[in-house]
This record gives structure tokens, sequence and C-alpha cells, in this order.
């Protein structure tokens, strides 16, 4: 009988440090996530190729930018790629040479233009983005164009 028991307690003690490993891990079960490429492109918005990266310790740097409504940013340009995503609202993207512009909706990303002086600009509700460069330390993520105010 005391057999019986010990047996009973051996299992016990088995399955709870059983419970205790999975419940360490917090996954129900191991696999692949889904992928859903946003933006995967080797040139700018205003169809310019993106022709240098800079040297030196890579920094990326990721900010969410705000934009009041029926607002436009002041001009500037970008010394290194940069990705926009789109979170809330629309923003509308101006290059001052060519006077092109392209629009880009909630839930899309686009390249922004290197070296190019141009600027973003909000509709009718705020726009939200998540930007994000690949650059290097000491570099500035936005440079504002002669005379402008900084972009943030």
């Amino acid at each position: 009988m005391i057999s019986k028991y010990r047996n009973l307690g051996i299992t016990a003690i088995a399955v709870a440090s059983m419970t205790a490993v999975l419940a360490q891990t917090g996954a129900n079960s191991v696999a692949s996530g889904h992928r859903e490429i946003l933006l995967q492109t080797t040139q700018s918005w205003n169809g310019k190729p993106y022709t240098h990266y800079p040297t030196g310790q890579p920094q990326l740097t990721t900010i969410k930018l705000t934009i009041a409504p029926h607002t436009a940013l002041p001009w500037h340009t970008h010394p290194f790629p940069n990705v926009v995503y789109v979170l809330s609202g629309t923003l509308t993207l101006h290059d001052k040479a060519s006077g092109k512009t392209h629009i880009v909706h909630q839930g899309q990303a686009v390249g922004e233009s290197v070296d190019d002086v141009h600027r973003g600009e909000s509709g009718d509700e705020p726009t939200v983005l998540l930007i994000t460069y690949a650059g290097t330390p000491g570099v500035p993520t936005s440079v504002p164009a002669t005379g402008e105010k900084s972009e943030y």
C-alpha cells in the first residue's frame, strides 16, 4: 500500500515538474510567422535610385512622427535611406526640384528620397508616421533646407 502511494507521489511530482517546464516557455507550439513585405526597394518614391550608403558603424533610428491636419513640414533632405510607414491618415510627399507628388495612405510604406529637397504634407486628419532610418552615429536623420526650420 505504501508503495502504491509512493508511486502516485512520484507521478504527481513528475507531472508538476513537466507542467512547470511547459509554463516557463509560454508557447503552445512552434511555427513560422507570417511575413508580409511592406517595402523592398532600391529607389526612393520619386524614382531616384539609392546610389550610396554611409560607411562606419550602422545606427538604426525609428521615430513616430505626428503631423497636425492640413500641415506641411518644412523642406528638408535625408543623408541616407529611410522608410516611412503610415500608421494613420495620409501623407502627400512633394519633391521640390521636379514638382512630383506621391500620396501614401494608412497601411502603406514608402522609401524616402536621399539628398533631394522634399517635404510631407498631412490631409484632413492627423497623420501618424513610423519612420526608420539606416544611418550612422553622429549624422542627423533630417537636414533642413536652406532657410527652413527643422522637420522635427
